[in-house]
């Protein structure tokens, strides 16, 4: 599915380091409480008082509805309005004035920590004062504090705690949809019945990957919980056949990473079963698997547990924000992960690797629908790539051009010119463009998709980087290991484009735009986890440091 941070990155704010108070739960003050005035007969002052203070007493409804239209219910807006709708369609009346429900409430919130999320955001200090000094009596600020912090919680689950367009001013992924009226009667009905935490344990995506990052959680809090797994100290590389304290390092660490290996009467040596368990984790870390453990392995190895804990809350997060796609048919680029899956019916039919930008020209992440692509398409040098990569080397050798089949072009009349007649010192009015062709930057084929960064998939003369570990390398653009795979499917025309036709069409060396019969989702995500079948989680290098970012809002309060 989807990253895992080398040691050289900042370690993210663990569990451990928490901010009290939240943002988002109002604490409005006390309301003040009308007094009859005294300026009647004493009969008829006595009969108003024995009026006025039952309604006072025992009328919780008046008093929420009271404090709901106080300036003093502030707060995230969205929360303020579930508020009310939450407490019209109850009539007014209070939701937690039983020990049992106030219980069931308390539980339900800590148990967000299974999700990735810290209880402290929704059992704020003022509602834990105020039902330890109130245990079963109405208040209606606590009352109200009570339900924020219910709905506040709910809402995280359905769609994430963080806002992704506060990290990112395009995202443009569909949130959950969600019918709030509904959602409400349902926590009101929860309540009533005594469903609560049910509800709760429900209210997150109901796609089985988030199950399985709740599980990975788990996972580590438990070696967390046992003291973390085994450091390996520093030293020479580890190889098969030597022997050692390391050694047996190693392989308690990876056994406590739930590697499975044969039991070995000398933990100590390096046998073949060790080897293997090796090769298993540098797979799953996209690391070269040579089975030694040089720095680059032994430095995921050593990788702190709390890393690891706070990567996969990340990832849950992500998850909340990603995991409401309802197209039928989808391509998924997971950029960290370097690689790409087709979905039909949410089951993935196909995979193959790609390349992603560089860290200093990173494939964004965004959702778009493909909806045509070209065979031999020509490549005109974007604006970037023209001022940073494509001068500088014109200026030290203007051959550069005729080496990589790139003319320039007058970029007002699109004739071919001279590159002897431009001013290389500051080029003005020109395009460089490079034919089409099978060693051209776009190979074969490209296939588009709208969005603001002028990126797309393609095909690539670059076939060797596949084989390697880290193929962060392009300048933005999605380089496909098997586009013409790809393409077949996108077409999924078996008669007009199948594969020997896409290939004779390709033959021709004609430039040809073909569109697509329908056209056909695509989400550029980022993950930094990967979940194995068998349960394990393992995790990939954060390389454009978006994990911190999502940490530090996931932290604020």
């Amino acid at each position: 599915m989807m990253p895992s941070p080398r040691a050289d990155r900042q370690a993210p704010k663990t569990e451990r380091s928490r901010h009290r108070g939240h943002a988002s739960i109002a604490q409005p003050s006390p309301a003040t409480r009308r007094r009859p005035r005294f300026t009647l007969g004493l009969g008829l002052v006595s009969v108003l008082l024995l009026a006025a203070l039952p309604a006072t007493a025992a009328d919780p409804a008046s008093l929420l509805r009271e404090r709901l239209t106080d300036a003093t219910v502030t707060g995230n807006p969205r929360i303020a309005d579930a508020l009310h709708t939450f407490y019209r369609l109850r009539d007014y009346a209070p939701a937690w004035t039983t020990p049992s429900r106030r219980t069931a409430l308390r539980r339900a919130l800590t148990e967000v920590t299974a999700d990735g999320l810290d209880p402290d955001d929704y059992l704020s200090p003022p509602l834990r004062t105020a039902w330890a000094g109130n245990p079963s009596g109405f208040d209606p600020d606590t009352e109200l504090l009570a339900s924020r912090a219910a709905l506040t919680a709910l809402s995280h689950l359905l769609n994430g705690k963080v806002d992704p367009r506060a990290l990112n001013p395009d995202w443009n992924f569909h949130a959950r949809q969600i019918d709030t009226e509904a959602e409400l009667r349902g926590l009101s009905e929860a309540i009533e019945q005594g469903r609560l935490i049910e509800l709760f344990a429900q209210a997150h995506p109901p796609h089985p990957l988030y199950d399985q990052l709740k599980a990975g959680l788990r996972r580590l809090r438990a070696i967390q919980r046992n003291g973390g797994w085994p450091a390996i100290a520093p030293g020479e590389t580890l190889k098969p056949g030597m022997t050692g304290p390391r050694v047996e390092q190693l392989r308690q660490r990876l056994l406590a990473g739930d590697y499975a290996m044969a039991h070995s009467d000398e933990p100590a040596t390096f046998d073949p079963a060790l080897e293997q368990a090796v090769k298993q984790f540098q797979r799953e870390y996209r690391l070269t698997a040579d089975g030694a453990v040089g720095k680059a392995t032994l430095a995921e190895l050593n990788a702190p547990i709390e890393w690891r804990i706070d990567q996969m809350r990340v990832n849950l997060e992500r998850a909340r924000w990603l995991l409401h796609e309802r197209s039928r048919e989808f391509l998924l680029v997971d950029i960290a992960g370097f690689e790409a899956t087709y979905f039909k019916d949410g089951a993935p039919v196909w995979h193959t690797r790609v390349q992603v930008g560089q860290p200093f020209r990173k494939t964004p992440e965004y959702r778009s629908q493909i909806t045509h692509l070209d065979f031999n398409p020509t490549w005109t040098v974007p604006p970037t790539i023209f001022r940073k990569d494509i001068v500088p080397k014109v200026r030290r050798d203007i051959g550069y051009l005729a080496a990589n089949r790139l003319r320039v072009l007058d970029a007002t009349t699109g004739l071919e010119i001279s590159p002897a007649q431009v001013d290389w010192s500051a080029p003005k009015g020109i395009l460089i463009r490079q034919d089409a062709g099978p060693r051209s930057a776009l190979g074969r084929v490209v296939i588009r998709f709208a969005n603001p960064y002028a990126v797309y998939l393609h095909d690539t003369p670059h076939s060797a980087i596949f084989d390697h570990d880290e193929r962060a390398v392009s300048s933005g653009c999605i380089r496909v290991e098997h586009p013409l795979e790809l393409t077949e499917r996108l077409l999924d025309d078996p008669i007009d484009w199948s594969r020997e036709k896409i290939e004779a069409a390709i033959a021709t060396g004609r430039t040809q735009r073909v569109h697509l019969p329908r056209a056909v989702t695509v989400l550029l995500a980022y993950w930094s986890v990967d979940v194995h079948p068998d349960g394990r989680v393992s995790f990939r290098r954060d390389i454009y440091g978006r994990d911190a970012a999502v940490m530090a809002e996931l932290e604020r309060h």
